[in-house]
């Protein structure tokens, strides 16, 4: 399963968590993907979208 958002693009990403102490250890963020059903083009389709894509209305819910 990816976790990309179907709409903007966005997806993981790595970086480094640091302590108090300057020890560098890898880690990921991962964004918010919500699974939502919505209708394109007279079908039903469940997309992965971010929740800044579901709050700007990128996308309608199909209820």
């Amino acid at each position: 399963m990816s976790r990309v958002c179907d709409i903007c693009g966005k997806h993981t990403i790595t970086g480094n968590k640091v302590s108090h102490a300057k020890n560098h250890t890898r880690r990921t963020w991962r964004p918010n993907l919500i699974k939502v059903k919505t209708e394109m083009e007279g079908t039903t389709v469940t997309l992965k979208i971010c929740a800044r894509c579901l709050k700007s209305d990128a996308v309608t819910k199909k209820v």
